[in-house]
């Protein structure tokens, strides 16, 4: 009985881990222009189970290498019958910044780990 309950118990917690990710915010794409001296308008698609005003992707941040967020973008309504969808941000970065990620936030599972690094152009 204790090989069935160690054989079984690795199999729930890798399903319990694959759920859990499942319902997590994902960037999946990041398009960047240039606007200007140090101006980027970034276009970044997330992917995320909206279920309602209960549980959705409610932001998406510009961080440097260090962690430090440089912008925010947030989003003020669920995307329940929009998936993956795209929103927009145009923002000035400081001209030392080369490399920046993009990170995504949920209601429910706040930071997802699910980052995206991308050089400027």
């Amino acid at each position: 009985m204790k090989a069935l309950f160690f054989s079984f118990l690795p199999g729930s917690l890798l399903m319990f881990s694959s759920i859990t990710l499942a319902d997590q915010v994902k960037v999946v794409d990041v398009d960047i222009e240039v606007q200007g001296a140090q101006r980027y308008l970034f276009h970044v698609t997330l992917l995320h189970d909206d279920k309602g005003w209960d549980h959705y992707a409610n932001r998406w941040e510009i961080l440097d290498t260090k962690g430090n967020i440089l912008a925010t973008r947030t989003l003020h309504h669920p995307h329940v019958n929009e998936q993956p969808f795209t929103r927009s941000l145009s923002t000035t970065l400081p001209s030392d910044i080369k490399t920046v990620i993009i990170r995504g936030h949920d209601s429910v599972h706040q930071y997802t780990g699910n980052n995206m690094e991308v050089s400027l152009p």
